[in-house]
């Protein structure tokens, strides 16, 4: 995991062949004043590197933020002699299953509604938005094969990664990372989500057999009153393994809410804040310079 080095909150958390995985936050890690304050302030507070443009922040500077996070990702190609990547998609986020085939339709003026985006274009990234909600990428080495995925309780219920995994083309094997997302002890929830996640996972078939009878066993933890919490990143993990996906960091996965240093749509709520960022885990596929 190595931390760039022009002093924007982006990591880059795997290089495997021509495929880079960065990841984004709020601040810089170690930057404990700076993130003090963002999770103090009753008023909107957007950190350093707000990337999304739905939470009411200055349209300007979110899109020079990802102007910014495109620079950044070029250098550390550059440094690992790679061609720079000439775009970024980005999606708008519905919490649904609709996937969005980059190679398929010209760069739009407004991002598609999707949960998903696949390319198999060389020098292309795809980066999908979170603030607690499980972000996945993929990588097919057989087919340079690259996908991003949005997965909150809905996504993980409708079964987002089995239908993005569909999209490949053959039976090769994949990788899959998960990015920073709310951890089980910091996802409090009602006994409802759980029901409701469950039998999506069951109609879906997201789940085997051994899974879907351990669900409350695997997933679930009883809470105060009539409250459970739901371990998200570990049912992502075992989805991804049903499709015969490997996860590469399963063990390595921050919590959005409990590291001050990411944005938590969650710690935004419990501390009345109107507004928070959000953060992104970008996938890139890239050409060695010859």
């Amino acid at each position: 995991m190595t931390t760039l080095k022009n002093q924007l909150p982006i990591t880059l958390l795997a290089q495997l062949d021509d495929v880079a995985v960065f990841q984004t936050a709020a601040f810089i890690s170690g930057d404990s004043e700076a993130a003090s304050v963002f999770n103090t302030n009753h008023q909107a507070n957007y950190g350093a590197l707000n990337l999304g443009l739905h939470v009411n922040d200055n349209a300007k500077t979110v899109l020079n933020n990802r102007m910014r996070v495109l620079t950044a990702i070029n250098e550390q190609l550059a440094a690992k002699q790679r061609l720079p990547i000439g775009s970024l998609h980005w999606v708008n986020q519905v919490h649904g299953q609709q996937i969005y085939d980059v190679d398929a339709a010209a760069l739009p003026m407004r991002p598609l509604d999707a949960d998903a985006m696949v390319s198999q274009q060389a020098q292309v990234g795809l980066a999908i938005m979170t603030a607690d909600c499980v972000p996945i990428v993929l990588y097919q080495p057989a087919t340079g094969q690259i996908a991003a995925i949005h997965a909150g309780w809905q996504g993980l219920a409708c079964g987002v990664i089995q239908a993005t995994a569909k999209r490949f083309s053959t039976d090769e094997k994949m990788t899959a990372w998960i990015g920073a997302c709310i951890s089980q002890d910091n996802y409090e929830v009602g006994g409802q989500v759980r029901d409701k996640l469950l039998a999506g996972c069951v109609d879906n078939q997201t789940l085997s057999v051994q899974h879907i009878e351990s669900f409350t066993e695997r997933y679930v933890l009883a809470s105060e009153a009539d409250k459970i919490k739901l371990n998200l990143p570990k049912l992502a993990a075992d989805q991804l393994n049903v499709a015969g996906i490997m996860v590469s960091n399963q063990s390595e996965i921050p919590c959005s809410y409990a590291d001050m240093h990411y944005y938590s749509y969650r710690r935004q709520t419990h501390l009345g804040q109107p507004a928070t960022g959000r953060m992104a885990l970008i996938i890139t596929r890239s050409l060695a310079i010859s």
